[in-house]
């Protein structure tokens, strides 16, 4: 098995999701499988003044800023191609995803290369995953509610780029039940 984790949290040593996401990886884990760790919290660019959508650019018309984007998005899509699992642990920011998590998935939702346009609209061509899991952390939302805006925005996000089996793990309002930490790393454990 190959691992792709990926960590979106900014808070270093003391996230909660990076530790819970952590300890959820090393439970997958078997002899002989292979983990890719990327902290998108750092290091990855926001897509600005790129002129094609879907990154849809001819090559000899790039400028050094689309090859630059272009670069670390090959980077990012070949770890999420060359993975069958994937975890993603992310914690719920203002109602949504960490804007780094964002940034992540603009680099790597690109035609012809995790989707593609169909004149039944674009499908996503990325069916080497077997399995997603999700390691959602909220301090005070509650996950698939009506204020979740970061969980039903992944699955839709992995959907599109042709994931279609994904798990959530939801370590949500902590903030009223400090103690759920504790249940969640029981749950981990059992998988």
């Amino acid at each position: 098995m190959k691992i792709y984790h990926i960590d979106s949290s900014a808070r270093k040593s003391e996230s909660v999701s990076k530790a819970l996401a952590k300890l959820l990886v090393e439970k997958l884990k078997k002899s002989g499988d292979t983990v890719k760790y990327r902290d998108v919290s750092t290091g990855l660019p926001f897509i600005s003044g790129i002129k094609g959508a879907g990154f849809i650019i001819a090559e000899n018309e790039r400028t050094e800023a689309d090859k630059k984007l272009f670069k670390i998005s090959d980077e990012l899509i070949k770890e999420f191609k060359e993975c069958d699992t994937l975890v993603i642990s992310a914690p719920i920011y203002n109602f949504g995803v960490p804007a780094s998590l964002k940034a992540w998935l603009d680099l790597v939702a690109r035609n012809g290369e995790t989707f593609q346009y169909t004149d039944k609209g674009p499908v996503g061509i990325t069916t080497n995953i077997k399995k997603a899991y999700l390691l959602i952390v909220s301090g005070g939302v509650p996950v698939n509610s009506p204020i979740d805006f970061c969980t039903p925005w992944l699955k839709q996000a992995l959907s599109f780029l042709g994931v279609k089996n994904i798990e959530t793990i939801a370590a949500d309002s902590l903030n009223k039940d400090p103690q759920k930490v504790e249940k969640i790393k029981e749950h981990i454990n059992s998988l």
